[in-house]
C-alpha cells in the first residue's frame, strides 16, 4: 500500500512558523462498535507528528468525534489513515442513528490554532479533499471558509437529505461535488471537508422523553430560525436512555457564551414544565469559555485568568524560560 505521507506538499505552503498547530475534528458515523473506534484511534496515533487529544462516542447518535492536532503534513497523513479504517468498516446502507450524516467520515474541519492562518487551513482542506476523493472515490464537498459557494458554506445545508437522499441531490443543479465522482460512494456516501474557527459541541439533556419539546427549544435558540446568532441546534431522542436532547454547536463562544445558552434553554424548558437533567461537552473546549461560565454563576468581581493557579504557574514558567535564553 502506498505510504499515506508520500508526496505531501512542503510544510511552508501551509504554515508560517516551524511550530504551526492546526486542530482537526473529524466526525465519524460510528459510535457503537468499540473495536472499530479503537482501530481508528490506533491508526491516528501511529502517525508521527500528530497528537490524538480526545475522542468520544455516542451510541444513540451512533457517531464519534476525534480531536487531533499537528502541522499540515502529519495531519493529512492521519486523516488518510482514519479514512482507511473508517471506509472499510462503516456501511451507511445499514447505519442507523439519531444524528444526521452524509458519510462514513461525515465532516472534517481544520481549525487554525497557532502559527497558521485561516487561509493556510483552507489550503490544507482543499489538499486533503482532493486526496480523499482520488484515493477512496468519495465525493467531497467543501464548507465554511473553504467553500467559495454561498449555498454550500453551512454544514446543515450540505447534509440536508442525508445519505439516503444524497444520490438524488447530487443529480440536481448546484450539487456537483468539489472533488470526486458525481455520485455517492456506495457504502461511505460523501464527506464534507473545510476550515473554520473553533466551536463548542454542547448538548443539554432534558428530564423528559418528549422529543417534540427538545425540537421546539432547538428552534427557539438556533440562529436559522430567529434565535441566538452563533448557535446551531437540533432536538433528538436518546433512545437508550429515553430522554430528549437539545444538541448544539456554539460557533462563537465569546459573542454567545455557553452560560447564556444554558440559561435560555433552561427557561424555554420551564415553559413546558421540563427541567434540565444535565449537559455535556463533546470533545474539547477553550478554557476561556469555562472561565466565563464561572464568572457568571459565581458572580465574580474583578476576576482575571491569572488568578487560576495553573495559568499563573504556566506564565511564570514561560517568563523564566525566556530569561534563560
Amino acid at each position: 500500500m502506498e505510504n499515506p505521507a508520500a508526496s505531501l506538499p512542503p510544510r511552508q505552503s501551509f504554515s508560517e512558523t516551524p511550530m504551526a498547530i492546526i486542530e482537526c475534528i473529524p466526525n465519524v458515523s460510528e459510535g457503537r462498535r468499540v473495536e472499530v473506534l479503537d482501530a481508528i484511534a490506533a491508526a491516528i496515533r501511529a502517525v508521527p507528528g500528530v497528537r490524538l487529544l480526545d475522542y468520544s462516542s455516542d451510541a444513540s447518535h451512533n457517531r464519534s468525534v476525534f480531536t487531533l492536532a499537528g502541522d499540515a503534513g502529519p495531519l493529512k497523513a492521519a486523516i488518510v489513515a482514519l479514512y482507511e479504517r473508517a471506509v472499510s468498516a462503516i456501511d451507511l446502507r445499514t447505519h442507523k442513528g439519531e444524528h444526521p450524516r452524509l458519510g462514513a467520515v461525515d465532516v472534517v474541519p481544520f481549525v487554525p490554532i497557532e502559527g497558521v492562518t485561516m487561509d493556510g487551513c483552507v489550503t490544507l482542506a482543499k489538499d486533503v479533499g482532493q486526496e480523499i476523493a482520488a484515493r477512496f472515490g468519495i465525493p467531497v464537498f467543501l464548507y465554511e471558509e473553504a467553500s467559495a459557494n454561498p449555498a454550500r458554506k453551512n454544514l446543515e445545508d450540505i447534509r440536508r437529505g442525508e445519505f439516503e437522499g444524497l444520490a438524488a441531490k447530487m443529480q440536481t443543479p448546484g450539487w456537483t461535488p468539489d472533488y470526486g465522482p458525481p455520485a455517492p460512494h456506495p457504502s461511505a456516501g460523501a464527506s464534507v471537508i473545510g476550515a473554520r474557527m473553533p466551536l463548542i459541541a454542547y448538548n443539554i439533556n432534558l428530564n423528559t422523553d418528549r422529543v417534540d419539546i427538545a425540537k421546539r427549544i432547538a428552534a427557539a435558540i438556533r440562529h436559522s430560525s430567529g434565535g441566538l446568532r452563533y448557535v446551531k441546534a437540533a432536538g433528538f431522542m436518546l433512545e437508550d436512555r429515553r430522554i430528549a436532547q437539545v444538541s448544539m454547536n456554539l460557533t462563537n463562544y465569546q459573542k454567545t457564551p455557553i452560560f447564556r445558552v444554558f440559561e435560555i434553554v433552561k427557561r424555554e424548558a420551564a415553559r413546558y414544565g421540563v427541567s434540565i437533567l444535565e449537559s455535556e461537552i463533546i470533545g474539547l473546549i477553550p478554557s476561556a469559555a469555562l472561565v466565563g461560565a464561572a464568572e457568571f454563576y459565581l458572580q465574580l468581581e474583578r476576576f482575571g485568568e491569572q488568578q487560576i493557579l495553573e495559568n499563573k504557574l504556566r506564565t511564570d514558567e514561560e517568563a523564566g524560560s525566556r530569561r534563560l535564553e
